[in-house]
């Protein structure tokens, strides 16, 4: 009993630092602000792939990524099309100073991950979550009417981590070799980037030490938390992560209104609120759920 409890600790230590640390990735992509988002986006994917070859090489698992079959490498060639569409989407948002609008995008993940099993995999849900769906698209309709256009950034977020959640579903790999692999799909066209980007005169990579060491280390800070998540998922149970996964978009919202002093209109409070309800209504039900079937 005690080291299943001692094991939970530290999984639980585990997931509260991976979405501790999402949630501070405002500041730290504050501060490259000096390159454009595509650079940065090819830069961090690079340097990304580049700490988990390392990991790799150093724990001797460098060989499992020969064993990986054809089937496999196109699923994780899906998955970094996915997480390379979240990654300079956020990096665009935070960049333009909307880091409210990537917050509410990570407050909807949950929703859309809810509408897409509905949509694919054909599940059914019981009312209480269907209200919940019910409110988080009408906070939706609420938060278009506010901007005067559709949140783009928000929904591209939330639709491409829940895209990338599902094909991790099916994909059998290992959090780090995974990574890595997604890393090597998505590398040929990063290094394309970077190229472009240096024979045009648009580059910032080699500027200034400084400039390089901050786009270098987009790569730790990146792998450490998807290894912590990594750490934390099979350690956790999933309404505790459930309920952990909203640290990171209460974290960046408070950054995008304290730090940022984003624009917040009582009427984009109120969509925000929406999707808060609906997140509670869906919360509480998954725990019920849970304690029902513990039981």
């Amino acid at each position: 009993m005690g080291a299943g409890r001692s094991a939970g600790q530290v999984g639980v230590a585990f997931g509260f630092g991976a979405y501790f640390m999402w949630g501070l990735f405002p500041a730290f992509f504050g501060l490259l602000k000096f390159a454009s988002p595509v650079e940065v986006l090819a830069e961090r994917i690079l340097w990304t792939l580049g700490v988990a070859l390392l990991l790799l090489l150093i724990s001797g698992r460098l060989r499992e990524l020969r064993g990986i079959d054809a089937r496999t490498w196109w699923l994780a060639a899906a998955a970094s099309l996915a997480l390379s569409i979240n990654w300079g989407v956020y990096v665009y948002g935070v960049m333009s100073e909307q880091v409210v609008q990537c917050a509410l995008g990570y407050f909807i993940n949950p929703l859309v991950t809810v509408a897409f099993g509905v949509i694919i995999f054909r599940e059914r849900l019981r009312r209480v979550q269907w209200l919940a769906l019910g409110l988080g698209a009408t906070a939706v309709i609420v938060l278009t009417i506010d901007y005067g256009r559709p949140p783009w950034i928000a929904l591209i977020l939330a639709c491409s981590f829940a895209t990338y959640g599902l094909i991790k579903k099916v994909i059998r790999l290992d959090a780090l070799p995974g990574l890595a692999a997604e890393g090597i799909s998505a590398a040929p066209f990063a290094v394309i980037a970077v190229v472009v980007l240096a024979v045009t005169g648009n580059a910032t990579f080699g500027s200034s030490v400084s400039h390089s060491a901050l786009l270098m280390i987009s790569g730790p800070v990146t792998l450490i938390p998807l290894l912590c998540f990594a750490l934390a998922a099979p350690r956790v149970p999933l309404s505790t992560m459930g309920i952990l996964q909203y640290l990171t978009p209460a974290l960046q919202l408070t950054w995008g209104v304290a730090i940022g002093h984003e624009d917040m209109p009582a009427s984009r409070w109120a969509g925000f609120a929406l999707i808060w309800l609906a997140l509670a209504i869906f919360t509480i039900d998954a725990l019920r759920r849970g304690r029902r079937a513990s039981a």
